[in-house]
């Protein structure tokens, strides 16, 4: 099994249980399917859940792509202990009555490169523990801040109290933080209501698939790595392959434009991945 499946997660699951399903769909004969998560969901998110298969996982790392795009809603005048819908009452303020200008205001500070301290419920470790355990416990540690990237920031529109955001955005980026921050630049508390990805890299919304949607047709769900990873494809003959599934390098007649290849025998079938080095190609990752 070697393969990419764009997921569509419901809110109210949570990552790891897609995984679990994926290995049923997918049975892998004589062992346990390996599975790779390009980017985890909460569980009250919705949205793009990309995960790798079998072999892909060792690919995870040669995603370039890693900017997010996520439609959210912000909920002022309520912060929470968790900074979204789920968690009690923190503390309540009043929302100003020009909301609006003071967003107008306020936005475009937070386009670009952003320092952004993580909460306290998320996965982020410290003194080798997650942040989430020492929440649960009722202990505050100090986090430093990170810096991330807002690409692009834009409100879709406004119901009352709640907004609704369209964010593009870097890796790493909590959008339950970037809510609270924006209400607090505007002068009050707040908390992000739901929230979609739309995107994840090279994945994208509108190809995604519901489990199931992948479990009717598990093989037209799957996404080759070279459709995930735009590096050019090199195919070798019968000796050539040989070679670079032993680990020699191969001589290549004609070099490729880029530097790492996708190498297929003459079957079509996926080898690895190969580095050029002068005039020869090095096995880099040999899927046996």
């Amino acid at each position: 099994m070697l393969g990419f499946v764009n997921l569509f997660k419901p809110a109210g699951l949570s990552s790891t249980q897609f995984g679990a399903r994926l290995r049923r769909i997918y049975p892998e004969p004589g062992g346990k399917l390996a599975v790779g998560h390009v980017g985890t969901l909460d569980p009250q998110a919705s949205g793009v859940l990309p995960i790798a298969l079998g072999k892909a996982t060792r690919l995870i790392p040669m995603i370039a792509d890693r900017r997010k795009g996520y439609v959210c809603t912000l909920v002022f005048g309520r912060a929470t202990v968790t900074g979204d819908a789920g968690g009690e009452t923190l503390v309540e303020r009043a929302v100003p009555s020009d909301l609006t200008e003071r967003l107008e205001a306020v936005l475009p500070a937070f386009v670009g490169a952003v320092a952004q301290v993580p909460p306290m419920y998320s996965a982020v470790k410290s003194g080798g523990r997650r942040l989430y355990t020492f929440a649960r416990a009722g202990q505050t540690v100090v986090r430093e801040a990170r810096s991330i990237t807002i690409y692009a920031l834009a409100v879709l529109g406004r119901d009352g109290d709640t907004i609704r955001l369209r964010i593009a955005c870097s890796e790493g980026t909590y959008v339950r933080t970037l809510c609270e921050d924006i209400a607090a630049a505007c002068g009050t508390v707040g908390h992000m209501g739901a929230l979609l990805r739309d995107a994840s890299g090279p994945f994208v919304l509108s190809e995604s698939w519901t489990l199931d949607e992948v479990e009717r047709g598990p093989d037209e769900a799957l996404v080759p790595p070279e459709r995930v990873i735009p590096i050019p494809t090199v195919v070798l003959d019968g000796r050539g392959a040989t070679d670079f599934r032993a680990g020699r390098m191969v001589p290549l007649a004609e070099m490729p434009a880029d530097k790492h290849v996708f190498v297929r025998d003459s079957a079509r079938a996926l080898v690895g991945v190969g580095e050029t080095v002068g005039a020869l190609l090095a096995p880099r990752k040999v899927f046996l």
